[in-house]
């Protein structure tokens, strides 16, 4: 994988997780709640919920009441309507865990509270729906000698689904003589809503980004001659009370809005400071670049090479020139180095016969007795561990495993092949350094300003959030500069550390031209029975070819075109041919085989994986009584 391709993943990657913030269990997701009340003269309210939601692998949605008799004394007159396919859902009148689709019951529940649910039918499906919700809450206006009162919580603590808004107005029995006779307050946890007297009967509220556990209420004293009867009636005054009550937490609340609006100044300072560091530091870098040499490219540009690029060369090497070192790992070349060692006569394979039953699948590996002569390290590497399973296998015949043995061998050392990864790359990185292809301390560097770009990446991801909360927020414009600033310098330091990163040469020009070789002898094995020019190499060499095209992941290919050149590989059998392994590749694909016992030990020892679960819907449980430490918003009246 190309460095490219790898920062790209893991920008998306933290992208997602950061900024969207998938969550694997969310099931519903309000896009507007909105809140029409009616406060009646006789003091009652009527209240109409506009449910614009995206639901998904839900069957249910409820809303519960806190029952209290100091608040309210009923709700009745329920309605539940699907305003998305304009249907009214029928009333049933027993409480259901699962209520069935386009029904509703709207009573007091197994925990004591008043409950409205409905079925929405959405089990394995996913929609959006919008529902309206109606009732009537009776008592609902506390009537005092001075004033009347709602204070009423539109959504509870226990509310279960976030919102992109919440909106609501609440409409007054008459008109008042003016808006100042009107007092209002609203209550949240985050101090993020806004509402106001909006008219002479009429109040609004606005919440942006509901997160759910907040609890959202509104309280508002009225003209006493608008209600002339309550169930609720005290022959008390109420005004001084509410004053002194909502004095007292409007100045808790100023205090935790500067000192959120403190901390803000603060980030946005530090902000500052880091924006001049990381502009100078994307000035240092622009300099770096500027002076860095160019990215080398072939000398000659090759379309096809009919020979080994480099005679001596092992699979493993080759793999690594091929991709620029990107692909050193031991289960990769792997089958190819089992190969050259049998093309080496180091070892001797056939397919494995039990009882005059072929089986295909398992290859059997007879190491020979030979003296090690002209082995690379990273060939006694394959050879020593073929020793090391033979000789914990339980085969009567002395030097001898099969693939199967290699897995299940692998299964109880899972650690292995990890070791056997880094003993390689420290072995092919030691010999292209040696050939002169390969500079080690470019790629450190190279590391280096990945891990720069990574970092900048997420450096950027992190600033996006505050400046969309500068948006939400309506923060002053200096706040806003300083974000986009710091996020610019974050993407330009990104950028130029990418460009760095283009430019570093890992591989010498030695090394890029050999690189360009074995593309063009790899382009050349799989075309090559395609070229009019049928100077085609003997089939002795195309056995030591067939080691390369195994590692290159081709070896079906040239095998194919080899059939067609060579027909009488296909009446190839052991008996007759003194070649090592082609006759095998008529009815096995050795590479495949020998690399899968090392790739299905490898990944056979992972951990499992769960599942998920759906079921049960959003709702709100509100605590209707105020406490006096409650956190809330006060915004003044209009």
């Amino acid at each position: 994988m190309k460095i490219k391709k790898i920062l790209f993943t893991i920008f998306i990657v933290i992208a997602t997780l950061l900024i969207f913030n998938v969550k694997s269990d969310a099931t519903l997701e309000l896009n507007e709640l909105d809140f029409d009340a009616q406060i009646n003269s006789d003091g009652s309210m009527n209240v109409t919920e506009t449910w614009d939601i995206d639901i998904s692998n839900t069957n249910t949605l409820f809303k519960t009441f806190k029952i209290d008799d100091s608040k309210y004394s009923n709700i009745t007159e329920v309605q539940v309507t699907d305003i998305s396919s304009k249907t009214n859902f029928s009333q049933i009148n027993e409480e259901m865990y699962h209520v069935t689709e386009n029904s509703f019951y709207a009573l007091k529940n197994s925990d004591g509270a008043f409950e409205i649910a409905w079925g929405v039918g959405l089990d394995n499906n996913s929609a959006r729906k919008t529902y309206q919700i109606s009732y009537k809450v009776k008592d609902a206006i506390a009537k005092y000698n001075d004033y009347s009162e709602l204070y009423w919580q539109f959504i509870g603590e226990d509310f279960e689904i976030d919102a992109d808004k919440i909106t609501g107005t609440i409409y007054l029995p008459y008109n008042a003589t003016n808006k100042e006779d009107i007092r209002v307050w609203g209550h949240t946890q985050d101090l993020n809503g806004e509402i106001y007297v909006t008219d002479l009967n009429k109040i609004e509220f606005t919440i942006n980004n509901y997160s759910s556990g907040n609890y959202v209420e509104v309280r508002t004293l009225i003209p006493n001659d608008m209600i002339y009867n309550s169930g609720r009636t005290y022959g008390s005054n109420i005004l001084e009370k509410v004053l002194n009550e909502e004095g007292k937490w409007a100045d808790e609340a100023n205090a935790r809005r500067n000192l959120k609006n403190g901390i803000i100044i603060v980030l946005t300072i530090l902000g500052g400071i880091i924006f001049i560091f990381s502009l100078i530091y994307f000035i240092k870098n622009v300099i770096i670049f500027i002076k860095m040499p160019k990215k080398y490219k072939p000398t000659t540009k090759l379309q096809y090479f009919r020979e080994l690029p480099y005679e001596e060369a092992t699979p493993a090497e080759a793999l690594f020139v091929l991709t620029k070192g990107y692909n050193k790992t031991f289960s990769s070349s792997f089958a190819a180095n089992v190969l050259d060692l049998c093309l080496n006569n180091y070892i001797s394979l056939e397919i494995e016969d039990k009882g005059g039953i072929i089986k295909s699948d398992v290859i059997k590996i007879s190491i020979k007795n030979k003296e090690i002569i002209n082995l690379k390290d990273d060939e006694k590497l394959t050879l020593e561990f073929l020793k090391e399973v033979a000789n914990n296998t339980k085969s009567e015949e002395k030097n001898t495993l099969t693939t199967k043995d290699i897995t299940k061998y692998l299964e109880k050392k899972s650690l292995r092949v990890q070791q056997l990864d880094e003993k390689l790359g420290k072995i092919i990185e030691a010999e292209e350094i040696r050939r002169e292809n390969y500079d080690k301390q470019n790629y450190e560097k190279m590391a280096k300003y990945l891990g720069k770009c990574v970092i900048f990446a997420v450096l950027t991801i992190l600033v996006i959030p505050f400046i969309i909360y500068c948006v939400q927020m309506k923060l002053n414009i200096i706040q806003l500069v300083v974000s986009i600033a710091l996020i610019s310098s974050f993407v330009l330091n990104a950028i130029i550390s990418q460009m760095i990163l283009s430019r570093i040469n890992v591989f010498t020009q030695k090394g890029v031209d050999e690189n360009e070789q074995w593309k063009a002898f790899k382009k050349y094995m799989e075309e090559f029975s395609l070229l009019k020019d049928k100077e085609i190499p003997a089939l002795v060499v195309w056995e030591k070819y067939l080691v390369f095209a195994t590692a290159f992941g081709i070896s079906d290919k040239v095998l194919k075109q080899l059939k067609v050149i060579y027909p009488e590989i296909t009446d190839m059998n052991s008996a007759m041919y003194t070649y090592s392994y082609i006759h095998i590749m008529n009815s096995v694909n050795i590479g495949n085989c020998i690399n899968s016992s090392v790739y299905s030990a490898t990944y056979s020892s992972g951990s499992g994986a769960g599942g998920g679960f759906s079921g049960g819907g959003g709702g709100g449980r509100w605590p209707e009584v105020a406490v006096a430490d409650a956190k809330f918003y006060n915004y003044p009246q209009v």
